[in-house]
């Protein structure tokens, strides 16, 4: 089986796109400045604690994402795209 990954920083780009948010509301919703949402967006990886935020801030389980690819790894199939 290959390595499966999430690029988590585009996941949440799409997600804040799709709800029509910008940048600058994502960025008072977590108290930080835009450059580090930009930040964000490029990480292949995330802290628990920032996607806690950030999915209480979007209203979206970006957790789900994971589990669904531990699911997926443990009865051998690949993760819903």
């Amino acid at each position: 089986m290959g390595k499966a990954s999430i690029n988590i920083g585009k996941e949440i780009h799409n997600e804040l796109l799709r709800q029509g948010h910008s940048v600058l509301w994502l960025s008072e919703h977590l108290g930080c400045n835009r450059t580090n949402i930009y930040n964000i967006f490029s990480r292949d990886s995330i802290s628990t604690d920032l996607l806690l935020k950030i999915s209480i801030a979007l209203d979206k389980d970006f957790f789900a994402l994971y589990s669904s690819m531990l699911a997926a790894s443990k009865d051998g199939t690949s993760p819903a795209e």
